[in-house]
């Protein structure tokens, strides 16, 4: 699986307290037009921490349905439970997923030892490409270069979608796999200057509502090897940037959905709560600067 491009950090629609499957099927299929290069179903902003592990399941399965192979689907799968990592890894494997995304065990705070054994251990117990998830913000730990290293030798651990706003950690990162192991922003902010020390794609909030310019970032700079132009596209979007983390992701993103059409309810779930009533004027002031506003509030 070639880790480069747009990989689009899917939301998850709901109906009131249920799956709103149709409105995931039409987003899925929505991101394929628009031409990202990835879905990446049940992370951060898919809300996973509060998906019911049938739910979980439903959402990979419906992922890997609509896509029917033509983009690759990386389902969030990560836990803080090595055991219950393998079991949920296991079950997107058996849905037909073409990689899985791991983030770093939270809340019990590893060492860099437990986490090599954690993601080792991983790695072993299902044939699967797995990229590694560092976002130290959310999970308390730091997955320092000299571990991804150790890391990128286990055949099936692929790659990384890094998160800890470190540049230089990118650059090490790079240096130390010799430029052979991928490495994905986790910051639509950074992922310009991040290209710049290596690395060849991200996983993106942004691209959820505006897939097809955050495709024409990264065609700009890989591809056409036009930084100009990729430095164009990245300023034209720095507004949005800002924007979908005015407040905790997925809250702004989601609500960007409703107010675009995109999605019919733009509900998120406890102990996450709607934007106050001045994010959310901020937020539609700028939907409506990108021409993105489509529902009136």
């Amino acid at each position: 699986m070639n880790l480069k491009g747009i990989f689009t950090a899917l939301v998850t629609p709901f109906s009131g307290e249920l799956l709103d499957e149709n409105g995931f099927e039409k987003l899925v299929e929505w991101q394929i037009c628009e031409g990202v290069d990835g879905i990446v179903p049940c992370g951060t902003t898919g809300e996973a921490s509060t998906l019911s592990y049938e739910e979980h399941e439903r959402v990979i399965e419906l992922a890997v349905k609509v896509a029917r192979g033509r983009i690759p689907v990386i389902a969030g799968t990560g836990s803080n439970s090595t055991k219950e990592t393998i079991e949920l890894t296991q079950v997107a494997k058996d849905l037909g997923v073409d990689g899985a995304l791991l983030v770093a065990p939270y809340y019990n705070r590893p060492s860099q030892e437990g986490l090599y054994r954690h993601f080792k251990t991983v790695a072993e117990s299902v044939d699967l490409p797995m990229v590694l998830y560092n976002i130290p913000t959310r999970t308390g730990v730091n997955m320092l270069p000299d571990l991804v290293a150790r890391l990128a030798a286990v055949p099936n651990i692929i790659g990384i979608k890094e998160a800890s706003g470190s540049l230089q950690q990118v650059a090490d990162i790079f240096r130390l796999t010799k430029g052979e192991f991928s490495i994905i922003s986790g910051d639509d902010n950074l992922f310009l200057p991040m290209m710049s020390v290596g690395a060849t794609g991200v996983i993106s909030v942004v691209s959820n509502v505006l897939p097809a310019r955050m495709a024409a970032l990264a065609k700009a700079f890989m591809t056409e090897g036009n930084r100009e132009k990729a430095r164009d596209i990245h300023m034209e979007l720095s507004s949005i940037f800002q924007t979908l983390f005015i407040e905790v992701n997925p809250v702004p993103v989601k609500e960007s959905l409703y107010y675009m059409g995109m999605i019919e309810d733009k509900a998120v779930r406890l102990p996450l709560s709607p934007l106050a009533d001045s994010s959310r004027a901020t937020l539609l002031q700028v939907l409506k600067q990108y021409g993105l506003l489509r529902r009136q509030p």
